[in-house]
């Protein structure tokens, strides 16, 4: 009889479970769009997502063009209001007003970056709070640190909770680590994981022996925008680790984790394509979904 590895040599050729982000996307997508006939059918109201993009990127192009056809896809009017690079402010001040006003706009996502001579902080803040189907306008915000079940949550964070949540992660006491303050997701998704009753350390470019603060993590996000930051020596027997990073470098598109290597140590990775980033899309579609419902909960309380 052959002997039994060693539990190092077992360590080594372990491979963690690989979190498919399109399989829990579809799941996502299937959940609005029976949302959706519910509410047409309930309340005979249909949602809708107004789409601003200013210029002619090529890579926000794609990215509306996706946001557009996952909203066809799930039964959720798609209202596109393209702009010139030479837009003024006042001029996308205008557009944002009357998609306030618009009762057909439940949703209103303005495409970022923005060309230069426009403020994107203070044009996300021009957006409806009630709208803001990003989760960036600062009462959403606010409302989110202060654990406010009425705040509307960013896109890609509350993605990665839903990754989180299909990888079976007991969130409530682990130990979870995330790495990057963004206001687009480190810092949201913290409060996300303080709210599911993790113990969460936030970590970011400052953060001493960042490899000992990982180790010691049930739970590692990485979104800081380093390709490869988390290695295999930084991770936890047994982990569930999520890459946020979608660096684009000469190898091709690489996350913020060593996969490869990592996946012989943890027990739940998300891949980078297909782990976090099919989760964006089909969360606007729920925030969309649930500015409409409140919509129609106004409706009926009136």
């Amino acid at each position: 009889m052959a002997a039994e590895p060693s539990a190092p040599e077992a360590a080594a050729t372990a491979t963690a479970t690989v979190i498919d982000g399109r399989a829990v996307g579809a799941q996502v997508r299937e959940r609005v769009r029976a949302g959706v006939e519910a509410l047409r059918s309930e309340h005979g109201i249909e949602p809708g997502l107004a789409t601003i993009l200013v210029g002619e990127d090529p890579a926000s192009e794609l990215y509306v063009r996706r946001k557009r056809e996952a909203c066809a896809e799930a039964g959720i009017r798609s209202f596109h209001e393209p702009l010139d690079a030479a837009t003024r402010a006042s001029e996308l001040t205008a557009l944002i007003d009357r998609l306030n006003a618009d009762p057909a706009v439940h949703g209103i996502l303005l495409q970022l970056p923005l060309p230069a001579g426009l403020d994107a902080g203070a044009m996300t803040a021009r957006i409806a709070p009630a709208k803001d189907v990003d989760g960036l306008h600062p009462v959403n915000a606010g409302l989110l640190a202060h654990g406010s079940p009425e705040a509307i949550v960013p896109c890609t964070p509350a993605g990665v909770m839903e990754l989180l949540r299909a990888a079976g992660a007991e969130l409530a006491g682990a130990r979870a680590v995330v790495i990057g303050r963004s206001t687009l997701v480190g810092r949201p998704l913290a409060s996300l994981l303080l709210g599911a009753d993790a113990t969460v350390t936030h970590c970011h470019s400052r953060t001493r022996d960042l490899a000992a603060v990982c180790r010691e993590a049930e739970v590692v996000v990485a979104a800081a925008g380093v390709p490869r930051l988390v290695s295999a020596d930084m991770v936890a027997a047994g982990a569930t680790v999520i890459d946020v990073g979608t660096n684009r470098t000469d190898e091709g598109l690489l996350g913020d984790v060593d996969f490869d290597a990592v996946s012989r140590v943890a027990g739940a990775i998300s891949p980078v394509p297909g782990g976090v980033g099919p989760m964006t899309i089909a969360m606007l579609l729920e925030n969309t979904l649930r500015a409409a419902r409140r919509t129609a909960e106004a409706t009926v309380a009136a």
